[in-house]
């Protein structure tokens, strides 16, 4: 493909290569398993290449339990807040490990999931995260069991558990603390245990993190309680793999000068709108000229963020915004009904390929 009309997602599969080779080799020092976190990336045209280095895939949902089991393969994690009779049946055809958030659920359809490993979610009362949004364990919190009285209750029905309590945490000894927290609270309930899954939220792929730090303590406290570890990876797997690849089409003054590319952040980044936070530009690189990016939706604060940048922007000056991977392409929408990014994939062997384009008849398609 020598050009792709913007926007576009560009997955670059060198890029994410690096995130694998990590979860790899995590997986050959601590034993370990991964599965991806569908709620962060689904993008299944690059499954092919993760499935070498991954252990299957954790969902939310029906529908993201299924694409992993038809998409994916290998390891199937079916996780939900909630899940209706129907939704269990279906599920349970083709899931590996179906975990329930609570205990109601389990007692609801314990007989009709006979025969399957069974988990629960468990609310240790500890998280790391920088938003009270993310946070898992905010106050409130309906996201896992917090009754060890209950645990207990029903621990002969599971067979494993899943601790997810963690959101963009890059601090590996407060991963330790809460893990041994969590083992000297549950111990009793750990040591019934086949599998354990840590959840997500582990930035273990950022540079210079402590690896073998991190791989040893996984590995002491698999085997304190003898128990399989699981990781879900979302954003740790995909992380500065991807680039949403813009173009100016206009430039406007008020007090600032702001480009106005095709592309929105309320549309096609949301999550940096829901957190208040601002993506970071890979092209142009950095500089001494300072401009506003903004998206093209009717949004007033569909705003990329200000920038200091190497060239001052132009119309039909290209701008891509970096580590656009995770939480973007399983939340784009159709707000304002701007065009949908295709979805780019540049290949191991350089071979740049069009995957996807969306037109009027998938907006159109999209509504009713």
């Amino acid at each position: 493909m020598s050009h792709a009309h913007t926007p576009y997602y560009l997955i670059d599969e060198n890029k994410l290569v690096k995130n694998l080779e990590i979860i790899r080799h995590v997986r050959e020092q601590s034993g370990a398993h991964s599965v991806l976190a569908l709620k962060c990336f689904s993008t299944w045209c690059v499954f092919d290449l993760m499935r070498q280095y991954m252990d299957g895939t954790t969902s939310s949902s029906l529908f993201e339990a299924r694409l992993g089991h038809e998409k994916f393969g290998k390891e199937v994690h079916a996780y939900s807040v909630v899940y209706s009779a129907e939704e269990i049946d279906a599920v349970s055809q083709f899931a590996d490990k179906l975990i329930f958030n609570s205990v109601s659920q389990l007692k609801m359809f314990h007989d009709r999931v006979r025969g399957l490993k069974v988990g629960l979610r468990v609310n240790p009362g500890i998280s790391y995260s920088h938003y009270d949004l993310a946070d898992p364990a905010r106050r409130y919190s309906r996201l896992g069991v917090c009754s060890e009285q209950e645990l207990r209750e029903v621990a002969g029905f599971i067979s494993g558990m899943m601790f997810h309590f963690n959101c963009e945490n890059d601090d590996v000894e407060n991963l330790s603390v809460a893990l041994e927290q969590i083992g000297a609270r549950f111990s009793t309930i750990l040591d019934k245990m086949d599998w354990i899954s840590l959840g997500g939220g582990i930035f273990f792929t950022k540079d210079g993190y402590p690896l073998e730090r991190f791989c040893a303590i996984l590995k002491n406290f698999s085997e304190k309680y003898g128990v399989q570890l699981y990781l879900e990876p979302g954003e740790a797997a995909i992380t500065n793999s991807t680039e949403l690849v813009t173009t100016v089409l206009d430039v406007v003054h008020n007090e600032i000068d702001i480009a106005i590319v095709d592309a929105s952040v309320e549309a096609h980044l949301l999550d940096h709108l829901i957190y208040r936070t601002n993506p970071r530009i890979s092209v142009p690189a950095p500089g001494n000229n300072r401009m506003m990016i903004a998206g093209r939706s009717c949004l007033a604060g569909d705003i990329f963020g200000s920038y200091e940048l190497e060239t001052r922007l132009k119309v039909g000056d290209e701008v891509r915004i970096a580590d656009s991977a995770g939480y973007t392409m399983v939340k784009k929408n159709w707000f304002n009904g701007v065009p949908m990014p295709s979805i780019v994939v540049r290949r191991l062997d350089g071979t740049v390929e069009l995957i996807r384009s969306f037109g009027f008849e998938d907006y159109a398609g999209s509504l009713s």
